[in-house]
């Protein structure tokens, strides 16, 4: 393998995921195994990847590589910038102060209702995270004579 041009992109983690599972596909396929080094991190990555509460842990995935340009286009007119963008899809924000640890002077650059918008369509494009119960939240189970 020969780099042509270093740092020529930044990718993704959904990107980086795809590759990854279809390098494993490719693999198996061919009946191969790659070096033990690099069956290790590839695994090790998928595991990160996969591991709750990250973006890509939810399965079936509610977005793939074809939401990037999307997403892209849709956030346009709110002028965010590339690394922004990156962060937006990695982190998959869901509330407002997460958006804000992504979007560089947030409170300066959009007035609340933007900032929602922003959100509505990172839900939109991206899809959103089951909402978990809150621990005052829990659900009691009864029995059929309506005991808990």
């Amino acid at each position: 393998m020969k780099i042509l041009d270093a740092q020529d992109s930044v990718l993704t983690n959904i990107e980086v995921y795809t590759f990854l599972n279809n390098q494993v596909k490719q693999y198996h396929d061919q009946k191969r195994k790659g070096p033990a080094n690099l069956e290790t991190v590839r695994k090790e990555v998928l595991q990160y990847f996969e591991s709750p509460p990250a973006p890509l842990s939810q399965k079936p995935l509610p977005f793939d590589t074809t939401a990037i340009p999307e997403l892209i286009k849709r956030l346009r007119d709110y002028d965010i910038s590339k690394g922004e963008c990156i962060m937006i899809l990695n982190i998959r924000p869901s509330n407002i102060p997460v958006l804000n640890t992504v979007i560089e002077d947030m409170e300066d650059r959009f007035n609340g209702d933007q900032q929602q918008e922003i959100l509505d369509i990172i839900a939109e494009v991206l899809g959103q995270f089951p909402q978990e119960p809150e621990e005052g939240d829990a659900v009691l189970e009864t029995t059929e004579n309506g005991q808990s």
